[in-house]
């Protein structure tokens, strides 16, 4: 498959649920990558360009909003698929989340199955 997943929480234990939840996908062939931080995430999505990014919103040093405006609006990266995790569930926080560029908005907590299966839809393409 070849293709890379980024997951950036500043949560070590949410980082480790969601590689749980996601590491099936490496019999696949994709690669998993980490980040603990939106200036860390930022870098590597400059860098390794993955297919799919689990992007966490409240976070230090940089929040999952101004990564992902960043991504999609300066960097112009379109091809980089974006999910924005968050606590925060009211639909004003999801709009400003998709008109920051998110593909896809969830919620903390999430559901590990749907995870996985939002993850082998986006990525199989």
């Amino acid at each position: 498959m070849n293709k890379k997943l980024l997951i950036v929480d500043d949560e070590a234990h949410i980082r480790m649920l969601i590689e749980q939840t996601l590491e099936d996908l490496e019999d696949e062939g994709v690669e998993l990558l980490f980040a603990e931080n939106g200036e860390q995430a930022l870098a590597i999505i400059q860098e390794e360009k993955p297919n799919l990014v689990f992007l966490d919103v409240m976070m230090p040093k940089m929040n999952g909003m101004e990564v992902c405006q960043k991504v999609k609006k300066e960097l112009k990266l379109e091809e980089v698929y974006i999910i924005l995790l968050t606590a925060k569930g009211q639909e004003v926080d999801r709009q400003k989340g998709l008109d920051m560029g998110a593909n896809k908005y969830m919620t903390k907590p999430f559901d590990p199955d749907e995870m996985l299966a939002i993850a082998e839809d986006i990525l199989k393409n």
